[in-house]
């Protein structure tokens, strides 16, 4: 298959807008998801677990598909970064999804998310194989070796800190609960920090504009719920610690 690099160009620029355009969006009010659906809202709803599996598939399945179809070998590099890309998306559709316990989910914002998956799995699963050059020398370059250590501690903050925020409430329980432990302790938003940490340390690892503009938009489209996540503990919880941040340690 033929590179579309201009192609990709323009949409990488246009993830980079949108992200932008988010952040605009949500400076006032959270959008309509988890604690913020407002108790009048009258759309449909899609059960967490299933919602999250629906969205999160295609950044998997469409890599996979691709890498199948193309004809020849990817480069050990290739493989290594595709692999890299596809096992986040793996933990978020096959095991994220099966152990989640959050509110249901609006079905336009399922419907979003899977056409968002689709096309971010297509761009940087071509980008990846049939655009990027990589030679053996690539397998030691500091740029490899730290965007991979920045992605697999990322991975870990997030999955950790998804455990710990499961853990908070025993069945039942309705109420909320101060996070505490791991990277919670610094801020309050722990599993978007570490999320956006991994998307940069892949866009690090591939040295490419598609990953860096993804990394971008992902920062831009979680990390305002980070902000909200800590204005609620602070309203809610007088004892909240006063040196925790939203999103990002010791700085905001």
């Amino acid at each position: 298959m033929q590179c579309l690099e201009s192609t990709l160009f323009w949409i990488s620029w246009a993830f980079t807008a949108t992200g932008l355009a988010f952040v605009f969006a949500d400076r006032r009010i959270s959008g309509p998801y988890g604690r913020y659906v407002p108790t009048d809202y009258n759309r449909r709803m899609v059960p967490a677990a299933l919602g999250w599996f629906i969205q999160e598939l295609p950044a998997f399945l469409v890599p996979v598909l691709l890498a199948l179809t193309t004809e020849g070998r990817p480069g050990l590099g290739k493989v290594l970064l595709l692999c890299t890309y596809c096992l986040h998306y793996f933990q978020r559709t096959f095991v994220f999804s099966l152990l989640t316990r959050g509110k249901p989910m609006p079905a336009q914002t399922v419907r979003s998310a899977a056409v968002f998956c689709t096309l971010c799995g297509a761009i940087q699963s071509h980008n990846l194989l049939h655009c990027a050059h990589y030679d053996h020398t690539w397998l030691m370059d500091g740029r490899l070796v730290t965007g991979l250590f920045m992605f697999f501690l990322g991975m870990a903050i997030n999955i950790h800190s998804d455990h710990v925020l499961r853990s908070l409430r025993k069945p039942g329980e309705t109420a909320y609960k101060i996070p505490r432990g791991g990277m919670f302790e610094y801020v309050s938003g722990a599993n978007y920090f570490g999320e956006i940490m991994e998307w940069y340390g892949f866009a690090m690892a591939t040295w490419s504009l598609p990953a860096l503009s993804f990394a971008f938009f992902t920062m831009c489209s979680i990390g305002p719920r980070a902000y909200y996540h800590h204005r609620f503990y602070i309203e809610k919880f007088s004892e909240y610690p006063k040196t925790r941040k939203a999103l990002i340690p010791f700085i905001f």
